[in-house]
């Protein structure tokens, strides 16, 4: 982690703009579903506002689609922090111009700011330099807290950074880098990563950047018929994404090279239609019937994949083993999850990311046995494919002491 944070510069008296990433779920009634978000944040900012600094936070919530639409306002974020703080915060009806400098100039001491949704701007996603101006002028340092919006170039994580002489990670965002990058820098082995999820597009290149680097991939969920459809498997209805042949019939080529072994599926859980009440039968690979679509692995599957995490010293683990939101179909990946907690307990490292990985953690109440469990699925997918993440690259470096 060769970054600089909030513990390397000064912050008493000074007012920090600092991107969290407190895009959170709501219910239908309008309250918030889950403040993990939120709370991800209270570290950092706790250790600003114990330091004297003056907190501006700044985020986005949802797609608005650069207007200003009272549903995804954070006016109920600001009302939740103060709860879970117990702190006053100003609450800016806009993010920047007059309700943003209102608000920082009614801020007190151990006080917070919360502007208005970053996306209600067209400028945030389109990365606009007068707009990252405009922010800009809420703070005299930037932070960045927000992991899961690391891999967009958006003017609230790179293109804000042009205003500022200091631009340093908050305490969320160290910890993530420091655990991603000791997975891939210092991995005790065995080193297996999970992958799954319904697409294979989203993993291609973290599959490329793991081979060689980990042990064994072990491939579930709705990406591994493309793998077999490639193989010359039949797989009846099951997703199978056919512009990605030539690619994964290039990645089994340079697995049958390499020193990493890619494991797939021996057996499934095949439906007669994509629905929770479908009729359902556990088949061999091998063996989809006709008409009939993999939904889930089966229990061979969930014993094989479940023996190499267990022998495993080092687990990343990304996306679902199957239709996770169907019930008759989560059985794989709450099987994966215990089977992760049960490595940890006896020693592994896991990194888990991703947002049904996630929740099969949350819902078994087993995240607090995993090492660390990223906020950010797509980011943290994009670093262990070995891709640069603009709101990384944007952060000072640590300085290198003269010879």
């Amino acid at each position: 982690m060769n970054k600089q944070t909030v513990q390397d510069i000064r912050l008493e008296g000074r007012r920090a703009l600092t991107r969290v990433d407190f895009n959170v779920p709501f219910a239908a009634d309008g309250s918030i579903r889950d403040d993990t978000r939120i709370r991800a944040a209270l570290s950092t900012l706790e250790f600003l506002l114990a330091r004297r600094a003056r907190p501006v936070l700044m985020s986005h919530l949802g797609r608005p689609k650069g207007e200003m639409r009272p549903e995804f306002s954070l006016r109920p974020v600001a009302e939740r922090l103060a709860q879970l703080t117990g702190r006053r915060v100003h609450f800016a009806q806009d993010c920047i111009g007059e309700p943003a400098r209102s608000a920082v100039e009614a801020q007190g001491e151990g006080e917070i700011v919360l502007l208005e949704n970053l996306r209600f701007h067209p400028g945030e996603t389109a990365n606009d330099r007068e707009f990252a101006r405009a922010l800009a002028a809420s703070g005299e340092l930037y932070v960045n807290d927000a992991f899961g919006t690391a891999h967009r170039a958006h003017a609230s994580t790179v293109g804000v950074t042009e205003f500022f002489d200091e631009r340093v990670c908050g305490l969320l965002m160290a910890k993530e880098l420091e655990n991603l990058g000791a997975l891939l820098d210092r991995p005790r082995r065995p080193f297996v990563a999970l992958l799954g999820g319904a697409k294979v597009s989203g993993k291609i290149e973290v599959i490329e950047n793991l081979l060689g680097k980990v042990d064994q991939v072990l491939v579930g969920g709705g990406m591994a018929f493309t793998f077999f459809d490639v193989l010359g498997l039949d797989v009846g209805e099951s997703l199978v994404e056919a512009e990605l042949r030539d690619k994964v019939s290039e990645i089994l080529a340079r697995v049958k090279d390499s020193t990493t072994e890619l494991v797939l599926p021996e057996d499934v859980v095949a439906a007669d239609r994509f629905a929770a009440d479908a009729k359902r039968q556990e088949v061999l690979a091998t063996d989809i019937p006709p008409g009939w679509r993999g939904l889930d692995i089966g229990p061979r599957t969930i014993r094989r994949f479940g023996d190499a995490l267990r022998e495993a010293n080092t687990i990343f683990w990304n996306g679902p083993m199957g239709v996770f939101e169907f019930e008759p179909f989560a059985k794989g990946t709450r099987a994966m999850a215990r089977v992760i907690a049960e490595s940890t307990d006896h020693g592994a490292r896991s990194v888990v990311g991703g947002g049904d990985s996630v929740a099969a953690l949350n819902q078994a109440d087993l995240a607090g046995r995993i090492t660390h469990v990223s906020t950010g699925g797509g980011a943290s997918l994009d670093f262990v494919a070995g891709k640069t993440l603009p709101g990384v690259e944007a952060l000072d470096d640590v300085s290198t002491p003269a010879v």
